[in-house]
């Protein structure tokens, strides 16, 4: 039995290594540059610290991949998080407890996911324009709770989750396995998830088919809103607080992972374990650059440009072969 997960393992390494070689060098590349750059880097605290910031990102880029492959964008999460966030962390300021202010993040990320997915599918309504048109609603609501200030008497329950551990394996991470889990069966193994690669591969032919476009336009945004309900009770956790502002741009780096795992935004072609190189990719430039003490807007700035190394590599590869 071991010798033949061995194999299974052995076979499956250069097939994933084949199918998006662009974020395998850029992570080789920037794993070697920061080892040598900098001290900490390759220590067990700054790694587990890697991973743990990288969960916020993973748990937005893993429904964001599911939106794309359905030929869709969300661009509402970081305005969304923001809302969302306020919205629990003024619940446990009110003296609600800590999974009471779960269920009101999520339940707000849901109903932002539902409206997007209603406004897309029944309205028709470019999902350019409907996302970003909720992330201008959100943000503006998010600002007018509380005139732009950040809400930070929300207990020591909310804070401490963050930093909170099971067995030895931070909580963020358990949290990240568990939707990456979750997402992978849905994507995978239901005729649901089969119903987005359908639909993106040829939208009109699946219709005609008979497959239910709305219902699972619908399906793929709900289902965005509540990872993003999720996140947000997380990165308020992260930030001790609620904040208004903090969050937005949370979906550029979403779409950068995406991308950067090789996932198309068109005919419906990706791979989920490919956004999960892609969120470990930025993750990794972001710790990096941190210690050695870049400027995060030169941070913003070099996630574009590995975005389009990533692209870059991955279209020279397809070229030759």
């Amino acid at each position: 039995m071991i010798d033949l997960v061995l194999r299974r393992c052995g076979a499956a390494w250069p097939a994933a290594i084949e199918r998006a070689p662009g974020i395998w060098a850029i992570l080789v590349v920037l794993a070697l540059a920061f080892s040598v750059t900098t001290d900490t880097f390759l220590t067990g605290p700054n790694l587990t610290n890697l991973g743990v910031q990288s969960s916020i990102l993973l748990l937005l880029a893993l429904p964001m991949t599911l939106v794309i492959l359905s030929e869709g964008i969300d661009l509402s999460m970081g305005g969304v998080v923001a809302l969302a966030g306020m919205v629990a962390a003024s619940a446990l300021a009110s003296g609600a407890s800590l999974p009471t202010a779960f269920a009101i993040g999520i339940g707000c990320g849901l109903v932002a996911g539902l409206w997007n997915g209603v406004v897309v599918a029944y309205l028709q309504v470019p999902p350019f324009v409907a996302t970003l048109g909720t992330l201008g609603m959100a943000q503006g609501l998010a600002l007018v709770m509380t005139d732009g200030q950040s809400i930070t008497n929300v207990g020591d329950a909310l804070p401490a989750l963050f930093s909170s551990s099971l067995v030895g394996i931070p909580t963020p991470l358990i949290i990240a396995g568990v939707a990456y889990w979750i997402t992978h069966f849905i994507l995978y193994r239901t005729r649901f998830g089969n119903a987005i690669f359908a639909m993106g591969g040829n939208r009109e032919a699946w219709r005609l088919a008979g497959g239910n476009v709305a219902a699972v336009l619908i399906g793929v945004y709900a289902f965005s809103g509540l990872m993003v309900g999720l996140t947000s009770v997380m990165f308020a956790s992260r930030m001790s607080a609620g904040h208004p502002t903090a969050s937005l741009g949370l979906e550029f780096d979403a779409m950068a992972a995406v991308a950067l795992g090789g996932t198309s935004f068109e005919r419906g072609n990706g791979w989920l374990f490919g956004t999960v190189l892609g969120v470990l990719a930025i993750g990794v430039l972001r710790n990096g650059l941190n210690l050695l003490g870049f400027p995060s807007s030169l941070q913003v700035i070099s996630v574009g440009v590995l975005v389009l190394l990533a692209l870059l590599l991955n279209g020279l590869k397809r070229q030759s072969s």
